[in-house]
C-alpha cells in the first residue's frame, strides 16, 4: 500500500479532530487521550509521513513485524506499542523494543514477560486484556478471571501493570461495539476500588479505525488506528 505523505497527514488531522469532539462529548480534553499509530498495513514512507504529521507512538500486531520495523527505523521517535497477541517463545526479542505491552493474556505469558524483564533488569508497562465479548475465538481473560488474578500480578516485580485493554465483536454494530467498551470501563471502575496498589488501572486500550469515537466516549485513554490513516 502506497499513500501520499499529504494524504496521510490530512488524515491524520481530521483523525485528531474526531478524537477530540468525541473526549469532550464525554467531557474530557483531547489530550487525554493518547493515538496508536498501527502500521501493518504500510511501509516505511509512509511510517515517516506519520511521523512527520505528529505520530510518535506506533503498533505493530506481529512480533516479526515489530523487530524489523524498529530496526530499520532506528533513530526515528518511535514508542512501540505490541498491541497484538504475543507467544511465549518472542517474548524475550521483543521486550526491548516495547513501550507498552497492550495484549497481556495469559496468566503464562505475563509470569514470562515478569521473569524476562527481572533478568533484563527493567520493568514492562503492561495492559491486562479482557475478552469482554466471550467470543471464543479471542485472546484475553474472562471477565470474571481479572480480580482474582490482580492480587498475584501485584507481585511480578518485572511488570507494571497499567490498566486493560479488549477489541469490540468482529462484525459487530457500533451499538454492540459500544456495549462491549462499557463493559470494559465498569470493569475498570469495579476493580478500581480494591486495586493493590502495586497497580494501576487508568489506561483503557479499546477502539479502533472504526468504532474509536465511540470508545473514547465510553472511556478510551489508548484508541488504535490504522486503516483511516491510508484511506
Amino acid at each position: 500500500m502506497t499513500v501520499t505523505a499529504e494524504r496521510i497527514a490530512d488524515n491524520v488531522a481530521r483523525i485528531r479532530e474526531s478524537i477530540a469532539d468525541a473526549a469532550m462529548r464525554s467531557g474530557r480534553r483531547a489530550g487525554e487521550v493518547s493515538l496508536i499509530a498501527v502500521t501493518k498495513y504500510v511501509g516505511i514512507e509512509e511510517i515517516d509521513a506519520l511521523i512527520a504529521a505528529g505520530c510518535t507512538k506506533m503498533g505493530e500486531n506481529r512480533p516479526q513485524q515489530l523487530w524489523d520495523r524498529a530496526d530499520q527505523l532506528q533513530g526515528r521517535p518511535i514508542h512501540w506499542h505490541m498491541i497484538g497477541h504475543l507467544q511465549r517463545n518472542k517474548a524475550r526479542r521483543t521486550l526491548p523494543y516495547v513501550t507498552l505491552l497492550h495484549a497481556g493474556d495469559s496468566l503464562r505469558l505475563l509470569e514470562a514477560v515478569d521473569r524476562l524483564s527481572q533478568e533484563a533488569g527493567r520493568v514492562t508497562d503492561v495492559l491486562v486484556e479482557v475478552n469482554v465479548s466471550g467470543d471464543a475465538t479471542k485472546h484475553g481473560f474472562a471477565h470474571d478471571e481479572v480480580e482474582p488474578l490482580l492480587p498475584k500480578l501485584a507481585e511480578l516485580s518485572g511488570l507494571r501493570i497499567r490498566g486493560l485493554m479488549a477489541m469490540a465483536s468482529w462484525g459487530g454494530s457500533l451499538d454492540e461495539a459500544r456495549q462491549d467498551f462499557i463493559r470494559l470501563r465498569e470493569l475498570r471502575d469495579k476493580l478500581a476500588t480494591a486495586c493493590p496498589p502495586e497497580i494501576s488501572l487508568d489506561e483503557l486500550s479499546m477502539g479502533m479505525s472504526g468504532d474509536f469515537e465511540v470508545a473514547i466516549e465510553e472511556g478510551a485513554t489508548l484508541v488504535r488506528i490504522g486503516s483511516a490513516f491510508y484511506a
